[in-house]
């Protein structure tokens, strides 16, 4: 499956149905007066936010929706029927802006979350509505109004809990093939993983965790150099960061760094985001070499530095539930900071009441 993560599309709400004209001329009722019915509103063009897609493919083949119409009012008083509203299906992690305005329409996060891009139009007034002591017969009614029209950019962040970041080889790839059930194209050369693979890995409780492998990431990438540039993005929603360094390569502890300054380069918060670090390939290293890179990057970094081998699987079970403590740390540091936000906002709202003057 191809990995969209950007698209365009012209979305127009349907067009409201118009109003009729008309009178009742039913037996034994006579001056029976005008009975045009409203026509029905416009359906309006949705975007569904559905857990089950993880990529914008969809819109490189169909980028114009149009909501079906309203239909026309009838005679008798009978409204015409409401145009049914267009469903499009967009993953979760999809922000919507609107082209023309540069503006923010809407950020679909949860699954069956709704956003009304394009809203349809009004159905026009039959003449009943235009019935007045002057006018007793209106011969008038107002046609239906245009739905909406706009160009929409569409933005996928995924919405992985771990990001796994490191320079191209350092072993994302194989590692996100062993914690899960993802397969990612593996080989021994740079730029093998072209997109972010997505795998969901087993808490010991039973809950899935889903992590991201995030592809090539070079020094420049925040410039636009090598593929980084276009996925740097996805790291933003992630709550912590997995780094792998390379235990083989010439120089890992400057691999560490070249990231970390891409990450500082890019912005959005991503330096200051929680991040474990961990060797990999050390199944390949002698362990005085393992011993010494270790005291080299925990003396950079003044972290704990986790050694591991994807490949043999040696050290996973240390460094995931280093992950699972750290994940869960941080979903509290959240939940304590949106309790305080709310809180703050309650206390902003409420009136303060003046003092009673003392008799």
């Amino acid at each position: 499956m191809q990995f969209i993560d950007h698209a365009e599309a012209y979305v127009e709400g349907g067009t409201g149905g118009d109003g009729m004209t008309s009178f009742r001329r039913e037996k034994y009722v006579p001056a029976g007066g005008p009975s045009g019915g409203t026509g029905g509103n416009g359906g309006s063009v949705v975007l569904v936010a559905n857990s089950n897609l993880q990529t914008l493919l969809d819109f490189r083949y169909a980028h114009r929706f149009k909501a079906p119409d309203g239909e026309k009012g009838g005679s008798k008083n009978k409204t015409g029927a409401a145009g049914e509203d267009l469903l499009v299906e967009v993953p979760c992690g999809t922000l919507v802006y609107d082209i023309d305005k540069d503006t923010l329409l809407g950020d679909l996060t949860e699954p069956g979350q709704r956003l009304v891009v394009a809203p349809g139009g009004k159905g026009g007034l039959g003449n009943k509505h235009f019935l007045s002591n002057r006018n007793r017969a209106p011969e008038r009614s107002q046609p239906g109004a245009p739905g909406a029209i706009r160009q929409i950019k569409l933005e996928l962040k995924l919405l992985a809990e771990v990001g796994i970041i490191g320079l191209p080889n350092a072993g994302k790839s194989t590692l996100i093939s062993t914690l899960s059930s993802a397969q990612p194209k593996i080989a021994d050369y740079p730029f093998t993983t072209l997109i972010p693979n997505l795998g969901v890995v087993r808490k010991p409780t039973g809950d899935g965790t889903l992590f991201a492998d995030i592809p090539g990431l070079i020094a420049g990438a925040h410039e636009g150099q090598g593929l980084g540039h276009d996925f740097l993005r996805h790291i933003e929603r992630t709550k912590l960061l997995l780094h792998l360094v390379d235990g083989t390569a010439e120089d890992p502890v400057s691999d560490y760094s070249t990231i970390q300054q891409e990450l500082i380069a890019y912005g959005q918060g991503l330096v200051d985001k929680p991040q474990l670090l961990a060797i990999n390939k050390i199944d390949a290293l002698l362990d005085e070499e393992v011993d010494e890179l270790t005291s080299r990057l925990a003396a950079v970094t003044g972290t704990k530095v986790f050694r591991i081998s994807a490949v043999s699987r040696q050290g996973e079970d240390e460094l995931l539930r280093a992950v699972w403590q750290l994940l869960d740390e941080t979903n509290e540091a959240i939940a304590a900071e949106e309790a305080r936000a709310a809180q703050a906002l309650i206390d902003f709202n409420t009136p303060i009441l003046p003092l009673r003057p003392v008799l």
